[in-house]
């Protein structure tokens, strides 16, 4: 990261300077901070997965997947990354093997009137 403002300020106000960024759909600034948070504290989950949906959201979908995969390693319930993996990998042409991730997703949220075509969940559109 160059020398810009995104770089000052303790780990909250980057924080909360990303989320203001992803909020304005300025996805590209907000993922910039984002990148930095998470090499600084690899092990919390939430900044991983706001970059996630800052790469998903920014078609970036194999840095997506990466993070995603990255979160449920510390976390494999948890449900929004698995669900977002399921349409990332969707998303790049992947069906088969986005439906077992979006199986779990479905069950780990109690939607069990889940359909194989994902007719039973929502997608990370609305994020």
């Amino acid at each position: 990261m160059s020398d810009t403002y995104y770089e000052f300020g303790t780990a909250a106000d980057r924080w909360d300077r990303a989320q203001m960024f992803f909020e304005a759909k300025e996805y590209m600034s907000a993922a910039r901070i984002l990148e930095g948070l998470v090499e600084e504290v690899p092990e919390q989950v939430s900044p991983r997965l706001l970059l996630a949906r800052t790469y998903y959201h920014s078609a970036r979908l194999g840095r997506a997947e990466t993070e995603l995969r990255a979160v449920l390693e510390r976390d494999p319930v948890e449900h929004y990354a698995r669900l977002m993996l399921g349409r990332t990998l969707e998303r790049q042409g992947r069906s088969a093997e986005a439906a077992g991730h979006l199986r779990m997703a479905a069950a780990f949220s109690g939607d069990f009137d889940f359909a194989p075509d994902g007719a039973g969940t929502q997608g990370p559109s609305g994020t």
